[in-house]
């Protein structure tokens, strides 16, 4: 027999473990493809039984999963386990077929269905003529990410990358399937979270768009080979993908089941990667290349993403100095190239204080309310709040002056030493304009000097245990998620607030 998901019974029937592998757009290592197929295609809706409101109009809907009720799925008939046939059917309301949480919610036009079409032929039906004219200026550093955005409909990120690699010629090149390429582009669009202030699809392909300016410079552009430009687009475009809002730190204190999985060491890194390499495999993108081909660009796209980790800024900041200082980096060499490539993608996604003021402040402003938001909720429900995250401790202004001063400067300075180019000139002209006009409106607030937070302070370098080296990426099933629970001080519970537990937060 068969259920209204049209799959038989006994199909369903896979073990509570194979569910614990396999998270909402990531699959794990260790798990066949053929058990992580079934379970994406059955895809079980657990929110629903644990408060989850998919209506709610409240910002931040999807912090909303009661720990003390998350880890009750194994008494429930809602998810199938050993006793799987004495508890009943799964019901057909409780499954969809094929579409991560994020992507259910907010699913695209782009989803229904793509017309085969030539490349062009897709992006003539996506844009407006204003549309096309900004991608015309998609290599200049003040292109206007917000514009771009609204003139596509919400659709900046996967018309943006789309473009990029067509403009390289990797579809050809790579022999990559148009369709197969739209669909994961959409899937990754549809698996950030809109209601994030900051870390949403936008961010993402305002990074992408970054990292397409440093790939023009000439040292990278007559050394990058085009499989390096392919794994820098994708890592650009995915590396903040299924960002829940929060920092690593309010995971772990959470006891969130990703905090266990990845064992507090590059936790949000860790799920961006492999987030990402569930998406390539469900999409079967690189599945017409050699097994192992494809397995080291999944490899070298962690390793990749994993450099965008802040609690490792200085080891990187480091190495990067050795080498230029011993002036030894040969972009002949591979190791070398992919070296440059992880700066690269450091130098995206933080370049926000680089740009123009207009852009600056606007991104500034995001990330202050995404903390902020972070710091309410902590209050709310007794929790230590998190450096930066305290609205009554600390003003914009402060956080911007402290981050340029030691986080973005630092970096910026070396970048502009390895590629001393006008661009790098532009970025650290920008970057001090934009600490000049922080410090304006300090002063203005009749504020003393900006209480800058020192280098060692955990606010921007200790945000995270050490992370794993991106030559042995943590296996995703290296640790079975923990069945934990959490109750509020109060021991009251506010559903649009509590932070997930869910697996497919």
């Amino acid at each position: 027999m068969s259920d209204r998901t049209g799959q038989p019974r006994h199909q369903q029937q896979m073990s509570a473990k194979a569910l614990c592998e396999c998270r909402r757009g990531a699959i794990s290592y260790d798990s066949s493809d053929q058990t992580a197929l079934y379970i994406r295609m059955l895809d079980v809706r657990v929110r629903s039984r644990v408060g989850f409101d998919p209506e709610g109009k409240g910002s931040y809907s999807y912090l909303c999963i009661d720990f003390r009720t998350l880890h009750s799925y194994s008494d429930s008939s809602l998810i199938p386990g050993p006793g799987f046939s004495s508890a009943g059917p799964v019901s057909g309301r409780r499954l969809r077929r094929l579409l991560s949480f994020q992507r259910y919610l907010h699913s695209s036009r782009l989803l229904r269905g793509t017309p085969h079409l030539n490349p062009l032929h897709i992006l003539d039906e996506d844009y407006t003529g204003q549309a096309k004219c900004m991608l015309e200026r998609v290599a200049t550093w003040n292109f206007d990410i917000f514009l771009y955005d609204r003139l596509t409909n919400g659709n900046s990120l996967v018309t943006l990358t789309f473009h990029l690699l067509n403009q390289y010629g990797l579809l050809e090149l790579f022999q990559l399937d148009m369709v197969k390429l739209w669909r994961f582009l959409v899937m990754v669009q549809e698996d950030y979270h809109s209601l994030n202030p900051y870390h949403n699809a936008v961010h993402a392909a305002d990074v992408t768009q970054a990292m397409y300016c440093y790939l023009r410079e000439p040292k990278l552009a007559k050394s990058l080979t085009s499989c390096d430009i392919l794994l820098g687009l994708l890592a650009a475009a995915t590396h903040d993908l299924d960002h829940p809002g929060v920092n690593q730190p309010f995971l772990i204190k959470t006891n969130h089941y990703l905090a266990k999985l990845y064992r507090n060491s590059s936790v949000l890194e860790n799920h961006h990667w492999r987030s990402a390499v569930g998406l390539l495999r469900e999409t079967s993108l690189f599945s017409h290349l050699p097994a192992e081909d494809g397995l080291k660009m999944e490899h070298q796209l962690g390793s990749l993403i994993l450099a965008t980790d802040i609690s490792r800024q200085n080891e990187y900041l480091g190495k990067f100095r050795t080498h230029l200082d011993q002036d030894d980096l040969y972009l002949s060499n591979a190791s070398h190239r992919h070296f440059i490539l992880q700066m690269a993608l450091k130098c995206a996604d933080i370049c926000n204080p680089c740009r123009p003021w207009e852009l600056s402040k606007q991104w500034s402003e995001k990330v202050t309310e995404e903390f902020f938001h972070q710091g309410d909720i902590e209050k709310k429900h007794r929790l230590e709040v998190s450096p930066l995250c305290d609205s009554q401790s600390n003003s914009m202004a402060n956080i911007q002056i402290g981050f340029m001063t030691y986080v973005v400067e630092p970096l910026f300075a070396e970048w502009g030493r390895f590629s001393d180019t006008r661009l790098s000139q532009t970025m650290l002209g920008h970057l001090g304009l934009n600490k000049a006009s922080w410090g304006g409106l300090v002063q203005q607030e009749g504020s003393s000097s900006p209480e800058v937070l020192e280098p060692s302070s955990p606010a921007f370098f200790t945000m995270s245990t050490p992370a794993v080296t991106e030559s042995e990426p943590e296996s995703a099933s290296a640790a079975e998620p923990i069945a934990v629970t959490t109750a509020t001080a109060t021991g009251e519970t506010n559903y649009k607030e509590i932070p997930q537990g869910s697996k497919e937060s």
